[in-house]
């Protein structure tokens, strides 16, 4: 059974910076791509940021040059660096593990951006 275990959320000012994690308990390399969405009171889920076997990213444009996916394979666990929070940023994070026809999710953490 394939688990995907978040951390790192929590509370931080606008223009502060959280990293978040997210270790799945196989080898990373077997995954087609991970991604991270997240889901605010009130809004549909959305995709913030993916990544590819072949390590290519894309991005959210409401994230674009403030958040970073990244992975480490000897891990086997992928990160979402986020800097220059605003509080529109505040949401529920997930992380998503693709392979062929399946998708699996972490349990979510809470990231809450406020003065």
């Amino acid at each position: 059974q394939v688990q995907l275990v978040e951390s790192g959320g929590g509370l931080v000012q606008p223009g502060g910076s959280l990293k978040l994690s997210c270790a799945a308990s196989r080898y990373i390399f077997n995954f087609d791509a991970m991604a991270w969405y997240r889901q605010a009171p009130g809004k549909q889920r959305e995709l913030v940021a993916t990544i590819t076997r072949s390590g290519s990213t894309n991005y959210a444009d409401s994230v674009k040059g403030r958040f970073t996916i990244s992975r480490d394979n000897a891990k086997n666990t992928i990160y979402l660096q986020m800097n220059s929070l605003k509080p529109e940023d505040t949401a529920i994070y997930d992380c998503n593990a693709r392979q062929d026809w399946y998708n699996y999710w972490g349990q979510g953490t809470q990231v809450t951006v406020s003065s």
